[in-house]
């Protein structure tokens, strides 16, 4: 027995020409919002809340960054912005009270360079932390 696999399941069906229910719904509802805007306030007032709105409701509608919708986006950044947010900071008190004695001097006749000595178990760090593509046969 053959079943048939969905194909192109990330795109949308368009319902209502060539928009799709999410376009439609967010149109509509910023044109909602436009008309109890124009009715219920002063023209001079109206006016610019209803661009604002009404560019609101397009870019819900139809603007992508990356490839990712309008709202998506909106949403991600509203959750950021309004979430809790945990800083740590710590401080390296050894660090700070050692000298600086992994550099090496090197005297010169123009000017005097310090340039960072390193040992065998940062270079043994340094691989460790390499990332190599290596493909298995």
């Amino acid at each position: 027995m053959q079943y048939q696999i969905p194909q192109f399941i990330e795109v949308e069906d368009q319902i209502f020409g060539s928009l799709t229910l999410k376009q439609f719904i967010y149109l509509v509802g910023g044109a909602g919002i436009d008309y109890v805007l124009f009715h219920f306030l002063n023209i001079f007032l109206s006016i610019p809340l209803i661009l604002i709105v009404s560019a609101f409701a397009g870019m819900l509608a139809f603007y992508k960054i990356n490839n990712r919708s309008f709202a998506e986006t909106f949403e991600s950044a509203t959750k950021y912005f309004f979430g809790a947010k945990l800083y740590i900071w710590k401080k390296n008190w050894k660090k700070d009270k050692q000298k600086d004695e992994s550099r090496v001097e090197i005297h010169s006749k123009e000017s005097q360079y310090k340039i960072p000595a390193i040992s065998q178990d940062k270079l043994k760090e340094l691989s460790w932390s390499l990332d190599i593509d290596e493909k298995i046969k």
